[in-house]
């Protein structure tokens, strides 16, 4: 979209006005008169015509402004320099946005499952038509690497949209055998209206994820996008404007308490969607109490991976390394960052880590030689840093990097890996989800032992399993207390298997059509007599 295209101020009843963006005809419109259709439809009225940035919210079909005029900047973690600016959306445009997804959901709800699968195959296709635009964006605004972050999840989000285009054909009732005289049976119906909150860390694959699980099941979604990295979202929302009716994906920018709590707490709302820290998540749940509103909540983790004696080998370091997510620097709700290494194995094993580790590049996000990018912005630098010096002051041993100098944010917010000896298992930095690239080894003997400092957590996301003794290996999965545990594997999740997190990790589930038709539909019985 360029800066010159034509736009439109609207004032919508009850707000004030705001600057909405019309680059071109949305594709389901059929009447001739598209703006007129639209504006007929929400009871919006066109008061001047405008020119504006081309950064907006995705509202109605229709790409909007802040009623305010408020806009903030979105940066380059990776250099400190300013990408774009967008609306600083607040109580308006959610009240817009909401009513949109509103009116739209009678009509999408009663698509066929083979319109709404057509949809979702069609918004895949795209993406991975324009995956290298949307890959470039998310390493701008990320930092994360292009090559070994963004690209690839362009392509899980395209996964994601593909996978469930294939689930909008499997809510199925059942039929059940009271007596004689009695037809019973069962019907998934869509909730309605879903508000999702997105974190920064993996904005493309969230937001495909969220919006897909969505809409195959029939509703219509609200989407806030994370205020640090909003640029490729907003790409994403245009390409399923370009495939959904107008209303049934809205996607808004703007800050936490002036936006997304005004989202998760609207009225007209049915169903919560969140992925994020674990404190926001408890603030999301308890205000979703007091409307008994069906919860989603993806949080934090301070996962643990355990190396059996017998997998000693460079290879399982790199997949400790993987599980560690130093790709995405350790920013990841699922990050390995509690290695528990056999003792008979802990010196030759860490000396194999580091050697792997060390080969990392860390530099450029959008240079294809990186392999780590920057972190997301100052704030975050300094809170790895602080646990960084913490625990070297308290004798912890450096066995990779060094303590991290204060951040000059004109040169970006890069940080090196860091791994972490000598570290006792009650310490901080061994019990706290730090979202940076520190990683703490801790040796063990006993498998009851090491088990028990699995599980010694408030969190229960993700673990890592590291054995070649396959009955070894799933005696321990089982043994501990986290949704996801991957045995000698250490990559990402897959569309298709469930995915979800136990304690303070989370509620529900996400990932796989049986996940998304438990959480975003309802069961409804009727019972006709004969």
């Amino acid at each position: 979209m360029a800066d010159n295209d034509a736009g439109y101020v609207i004032a919508w009843p009850g707000t004030d006005t705001f600057q909405a963006h019309k680059p071109s005809i949305h594709p389901s419109d059929r009447s001739g008169d598209h703006m007129n259709y639209d504006l007929r439809r929400t009871g919006a009225r066109v008061i001047a015509a405008a020119r504006g940035p081309h950064h907006r919210m995705l509202i109605d079909a229709e790409w909007a402004g802040a009623s305010s005029g408020k806009v903030f900047d979105v940066l380059n973690p990776a250099t400190g320099g300013i990408i774009a600016t967008v609306p600083q959306g607040a109580g308006a445009e959610v009240d817009a946005a909401v009513y949109a997804a509103r009116a739209a959901f009678a009509g999408w709800r009663r698509t066929t499952p083979e319109q709404r699968s057509r949809a979702l195959t069609a918004v895949a296709d795209a993406i991975e038509t324009e995956a290298q635009d949307i890959a470039t964006v998310a390493a701008q605004e990320t930092g994360n690497a292009l090559r070994t972050q963004c690209v690839p999840e362009v392509a899980q989000a395209a996964a994601f949209a593909r996978y469930f285009a294939g689930t909008a054909a499997e809510l199925k009732g059942t039929t059940t055998p009271i007596s004689s005289d009695v037809l019973n049976y069962t019907l998934r119906e869509p909730l309605g209206v879903v508000a999702a909150v997105i974190p920064w860390n993996t904005p493309v694959a969230l937001a495909a994820l969220k919006i897909s699980m969505a809409l195959c099941t029939g509703n219509t979604i609200v989407l806030k996008a994370a205020e640090d990295a909003p640029l490729a979202t907003l790409h994403l929302a245009e390409i399923f404007r370009r495939h959904t009716p107008a209303g049934v994906v809205n996607v808004l920018t703007g800050f936490g308490p002036e936006c997304g709590a005004m989202l998760v707490n609207h009225p007209d709302v049915d169903k919560l969607s969140f992925t994020g820290s674990t404190a926001v998540g408890k603030e999301i749940m308890k205000d979703a109490s007091q409307r008994l509103l069906p919860v989603s909540l993806e949080l934090g983790g301070k996962n643990p991976a355990i190396v059996f004696p017998d997998s000693d080998s460079a290879d399982v370091a790199r997949g400790v390394l993987a599980g560690m997510r130093f790709g995405r620097q350790g920013q990841s709700c699922t990050a390995g960052s509690r290695l528990f290494v056999h003792e008979d194995v802990f010196e030759s094993f860490v000396e194999k880590l580091v050697e792997v580790t060390r080969e990392l590049h860390v530099g450029d996000p959008l240079d294809d030689s990186t392999d780590m990018g920057s972190l997301i912005n100052g704030k975050q630098y300094e809170r790895v840093r602080q646990f960084v010096i913490e625990a070297v002051t308290s004798g912890a041993k450096l066995r990779l990097g060094s303590t991290p100098e204060a951040a000059d944010g004109s040169k970006g917010y890069f940080m090196s890996p860091v791994v972490l000896t000598d570290v006792d298992p009650t310490w901080r930095v061994a019990r706290e989800e730090i979202f940076g690239p520190v990683l703490v080894v801790i040796p063990w003997r006993d498998w009851d032992a090491v088990v028990d400092m699995a599980n010694d957590s408030h969190y229960g996301l993700a673990a890592y399993v590291w054995c070649r003794d396959g009955s070894l290996a799933l005696r321990t999965a089982h043994a501990i207390d986290s949704g996801w545990v991957q045995i000698n594997r250490g990559l990402g999740q897959l569309p298709g298997m469930t995915y979800g997190g136990f304690k303070e990790s989370g509620l529900g589930a996400e990932c796989s059509s049986e996940a998304a038709i438990a959480a975003y539909t309802r069961g409804k019985t009727v019972t006709v007599g004969l």
